[in-house]
């Protein structure tokens, strides 16, 4: 699967340029709260609540922006339930699957490289480039952003399909 950023902007005329929907869709997917939203609910599936809880700063107006643009772009399905009180489910849909199966490795790489990266010491996670192991997407997201046990190793390709 390895391509060149030249062969994709060769095969996709436009691809990346100033105004191109590319452009838009990875603004919503690698926005600061897109990432640790999708990582969380490449989990499975979460309530308003739980998703508020695991994306540690997250404001509440900020997360249902997020909810609803991930939403709009078919990435999250959101799922209302005719309850009281209200029940609504979020899940990833079979395109952010396939985002994340992809997107789980960069989220990897950056738990083991970024304290070795800004400089800090990597306590139990090991020396920079050194593996923590076997923690989920969600361990990132709940962690906090300084966290040396905010690791995601072993996670790629482990998206739970959602019926």
């Amino acid at each position: 699967m390895t391509v060149s950023f030249a062969e994709i902007k060769a095969s996709t005329p436009m691809a990346f340029e100033p105004g191109c929907s590319t452009r838009v869709v990875l603004d919503h997917i690698m926005s600061k709260w897109g990432v640790l939203v999708l990582a969380a609910l490449s989990d499975g599936t979460r309530r308003w609540g739980e998703l508020r809880r695991e994306v540690v700063g997250i404001s509440e107006k900020m997360l249902a922006t997020t909810l609803r643009t991930l939403t709009d772009d078919g990435i999250v399905h959101r799922e209302s339930f005719p309850t009281v009180p209200p029940h609504v489910e979020y899940s990833l849909t079979p395109l952010g699957r396939d985002l994340m199966e992809r997107m789980l490795p960069l989220i990897e790489w950056v738990a083991d490289h970024s304290d070795g990266m800004l400089g800090r010491s990597s306590g139990a996670a090991g020396s920079p480039g050194e593996n923590s192991g076997g923690r989920s997407a969600s361990s990132l997201v709940g962690s906090g952003p300084t966290s040396p046990e905010a690791s995601v190793a072993g996670t790629a390709a482990t998206i739970p399909a959602e019926a």
